[in-house]
């Protein structure tokens, strides 16, 4: 019979080459699927992996889609590495979209030109406030995060819902689902004339920068990662573990927040029941293939926003259903886990 046995000694070479092969893997199985759907695969994956990156333009795009992805996972990593398992970021995602527009439909004509930056600071605000909600209730109450916080996507897709449909909606919006238009004086700036991409690219950036900081090089990143390694070491050690759930959840929120903020203040421009693009979960999937490491997910954002566009793409030159990009980020996933596993184990055949 078939046996996993542990590895004495994990290399380090195949922990970091493993996404990659992962990846291979994901485009050989990518093949198969275009030639069973009847598809020139060298057209597909021509459309994935080379449409999203060949102009200026397309690379904005690609910009555009990596940077919610991107700092959604930063804070989702802090989790992870704390073994606090937050699957709601949707739900703080699209809270932090919530509180933002509130502040931007508040604008005005004389509004300031700082007001961007307090639209910012509202979601981030919302994000962290939706995660308090998982922090407290597993705190107090020994509640599962993973459920809580999964639980709370859907509220909080029901709270949008209900203001793009009642107090917020658009009276000259020809009764579709939405709020009016953000105010110029709203908006957060661009960085390139013609071009979607915002400052959320350097807000972004910089959260790479802050997280390697925070996680290696400070006392608190080092105590939230020793819980989530050795809780009894932690314990032993004399860091707090409800601590540690808490850093871990608001800054997960605040980062979530932050995205749907500058989603709703920059690309979109408004409240619409479409905020919710799945990007909280994607980013779970960019979060483990960048390794939890700040910079890794810098590639694996790029790669899964690849992923989005190549799905949009596919609809429309390839005439097939825009849930391929879920496929592909499932394909990643579970090619990954695989390889993960034969990197912790090795398969042995006993009589």
């Amino acid at each position: 019979m078939l046996r996993l046995e542990a590895r004495g000694q994990v290399s380090r070479f195949w922990t970091f080459a493993s996404p990659v092969l992962a990846l291979a893997i994901t485009v050989l199985i990518g093949v198969a699927l275009f030639m069973a759907l009847g598809k020139n695969p060298v057209r597909g994956l021509e459309v994935f992996f080379w449409l999203p990156i060949r102009s200026g333009y397309a690379l904005g795009e690609l910009l555009v889609k990596a940077t919610p992805l991107l700092i959604i996972a930063l804070g989702l990593s802090v989790c992870f590495r704390a073994n606090v398992w937050n699957i709601g970021a949707e739900g703080q995602y699209v809270l932090g979209a919530i509180f933002a527009s509130g502040v931007a439909l508040g604008a005005g004509p004389q509004s300031q030109s700082w007001l961007p930056a307090a639209v910012v600071l509202a979601g981030v605000a919302g994000g962290m406030l939706w995660a308090s909600i998982t922090a407290f209730l597993r705190d107090r109450f020994n509640a599962n995060e993973i459920l809580v916080s999964l639980m709370l996507v859907y509220v909080a897709i029901q709270v949008l819902g209900y203001l793009v449909t009642g107090p917020w909606k658009d009276p000259l919006g020809y009764n579709f689902p939405q709020s009016k238009t953000f105010d110029a004086v709203a908006l957060v700036p661009r960085l390139f004339t013609g071009s979607r991409v915002n400052v959320g690219v350097i807000l972004a950036l910089l959260g790479v920068a802050l997280l390697w900081v925070f996680l290696f090089r400070t006392g608190t990143g080092f105590a939230v990662q020793v819980g989530g390694l050795a809780p009894k070491a932690a314990r032993f050690a004399g860091f707090s573990a409800r601590r540690s759930i808490w850093v871990a959840l608001l800054v997960s929120g605040a980062c979530a927040g932050l995205a749907g903020a500058l989603e709703v203040a920059g690309p979109i421009g408004q409240l619409t029941p479409y905020v919710p693009a799945g990007y909280g979960f994607a980013a779970i999937i960019v979060a483990f293939v960048g390794r939890l490491h700040p910079v890794g997910m810098v590639f694996s954002s790029l790669l899964l926003s690849m992923f989005y566009i190549g799905g949009e793409m596919a609809q429309s030159r390839l005439g097939l259903t825009r849930s391929l990009t879920d496929v592909f980020q499932g394909l990643l996933l579970f090619s990954l886990l695989a390889c993960d596993t034969l990197l912790a184990y090795r398969v042995r055949w006993r009589r």
